[in-house]
């Protein structure tokens, strides 16, 4: 075996944590950390590596509609999907965060991190069999007040991840928002404390229970762009309420960056030791991405019970929209800002309705405004417009749209993260 680096295990975080000193709780967002994040803009990269997988395949096809509660058939059965004009299984758009979530590179070690929504754009279907290799490209970042901060700053980072399949096509791209806050700052303003679990009685139930029975799945069904007008409402899909049992069916067809096993876990963490937080409440250190499961992490950045992922919640907006349009349709531009957090007991409906209809380069478009709220009827997610493209009786099947030129032109520029590191680039 090669010499091994000798490490010296008395820095290891969890060894910090046991002993008298015990990991700094917070870190803080500092000049140097921006200048750092700026100097890395409009640069293209590849990621060390993908998030969880690099294929489209069947299983991981099915354990992500698994993990949203996608019952669509073209997502799971073969035979079904045979018969459809794609010939084979295909993948929700959203499948596409599996390969690549957040672009990574954003240099804010131990600072706290919100996905807060995303600007998608699709030119293909995932098809089951593709294989992908993500793209990054660090954009701006706007800093602003916030009453997550206790009225200090908080950044705003804008980053486009982008998807190349086998082929070297661009299949999609997101333009990602990430909060980032000091978590001092954030657990100390409490905005999202005291907010009680909600509690359900029968008559809720049935409800909540005849709702997602009549979730309306057009499949086979072509929605005809002629069909539809203006005002058209989109009938309403329900999700929750939420518990912790929904996050881990989750991570099983989602993954995540953070949940490594033992050795991974304990090598990872030598290796960026602020990645790791301290929550006082259970006197214990670990990795952040514990806000999704346990109270007492959430409690430890301001809200008060452990909440979804952001991820997720775009991804049901996606279904949302899957189940609307039907199999020969083509979700082209999906929006969606994430605002109050979706913590444990709470229940999410999703809404829309079709503001614009018209023909773009051949496409038969819809816009179509769509939103989610909370049982306190806060907005978990404001009205913001997508793009539906439909099948026409009169014009045909669905174009398919490409990507901005400008857009392959930085994409063929991109490098390996590790040389542009190597290099001083990054």
């Amino acid at each position: 075996m090669a010499n091994k680096e000798k490490k010296d295990w008395s820095k290891h975080p969890r060894v910090t944590v046991s002993g008298e000193k015990k990991l700094p709780a917070h870190g803080n967002i500092t000049k140097e950390m921006e200048d750092r994040r700026n100097s890395r803009s409009h640069i293209p990269f590849f990621p060390r590596g993908v998030y969880f997988n690099t294929q489209a395949s069947k299983d991981a096809i099915r354990h992500f509609a698994d993990g949203v509660g996608d019952t669509n058939p073209l997502f799971r059965d073969e035979e079904y999907a045979k018969k459809t004009k794609y010939g084979s299984i295909i993948a929700p758009g959203s499948y596409l965060y599996t390969i690549q979530w957040v672009v990574p590179g954003g240099g804010m070690p131990g600072v706290h991190a919100w996905y807060s929504g995303g600007d998608w754009e699709w030119y293909r279907p995932v098809f089951a069999g593709d294989e992908f290799k993500p793209v990054g490209i660090l954009r701006d970042v706007v800093v602003k007040e916030g009453r997550m901060a206790g009225g200090g700053q908080i950044y705003i980072d804008y980053d486009d991840g982008l998807y190349l399949n086998q082929r070297g096509e661009i299949t999609a791209k997101e333009l990602h928002h990430t909060v980032w806050v000091d978590r001092g700052s954030s657990g100390s303003a409490g905005k999202y404390r005291k907010i009680e679990k909600p509690a359900y009685n029968k008559e809720d139930w049935i409800r909540i229970l005849e709702s997602f029975e009549n979730e309306e799945i057009r499949g086979s069904n072509p929605r005809w762009w002629e069909d539809v007008q203006v005002d058209d409402k989109l009938g309403s899909m329900i999700k929750g309420p939420m518990s912790v049992r929904d996050e881990i069916a989750w991570l099983m067809g989602a993954g995540s960056p953070f949940f490594r096993a033992d050795k991974l876990e304990y090598d990872y963490e030598y290796r960026h030791p602020k990645a790791l937080e301290y929550v006082e409440e259970m006197d214990e250190a670990d990795v952040p991405e514990l806000v999704h499961i346990f109270d007492a992490y959430a409690r430890a950045i301001g809200v008060e019970r452990a909440y979804d992922y952001g991820s997720q919640r775009m991804s049901w907006l996606c279904l949302f929209f899957t189940n609307w349009m039907g199999d020969d349709a083509f979700l082209w531009k999906m929006s969606g800002d994430l605002r109050a957090f979706n913590q444990m007991g709470d229940l999410t409906t999703f809404e829309g309705k079709v503001i614009k209809k018209y023909i773009e380069d051949g496409k038969c478009c819809v816009d179509i405004e769509a939103w989610a709220k909370n049982q306190r009827d806060d907005w978990s997610m404001p009205p913001r417009v997508s793009t539906i493209i439909l099948p026409s009786k009169e014009h045909g099947p669905i174009v398919y749209p490409n990507p901005p030129q400008n857009l392959a032109e930085e994409v063929s520029k991109a490098r390996p993260l590790n040389d542009l590191i190597k290099e001083g680039i990054l």
